[in-house]
């Protein structure tokens, strides 16, 4: 890829407060072709600021592989069924990559198209 040319994936990160809700999240976007993958990492303490308080609080990191017409759906997606008030969304660009990956999760997400 070069550098000018637009990312063919992205990486999108959020958490979640329970293996139930991060294999439920995870298996959603899957099924609707929003992710090509999602790892679900171990669990961590997050520590932040919420509503006055400084929360501490166990978390589950979800690490979700998207393309980037695949990414205004998986916002709407998260907004509805993500069981945060304020969910974590930050997205990357991947730069470069596997040929064969990057082709196989292209296909995952664009096989409903």
């Amino acid at each position: 890829m070069s550098k000018t040319s637009a990312p063919r994936l992205l990486l999108a990160h959020t958490t979640c407060s329970s293996t139930e809700s991060a294999r439920n999240l995870a298996r959603g976007l899957v099924e609707r072709h929003l992710a090509a993958c999602v790892s679900i990492g171990a669990e961590t303490a997050s520590v932040y600021p919420w509503q006055g308080r400084i929360e501490v609080e166990q978390e589950l990191p979800l690490l979700i592989k998207t393309c980037p017409a695949r990414l205004d759906a998986l916002k709407d997606f998260l907004a509805v069924h993500h069981d945060y008030e304020v969910p974590e969304l930050l997205v990357t660009p991947v730069i470069d990559g596997s040929e064969a990956y990057l082709n196989w999760a292209e296909g995952w997400m664009h096989d409903d198209d």
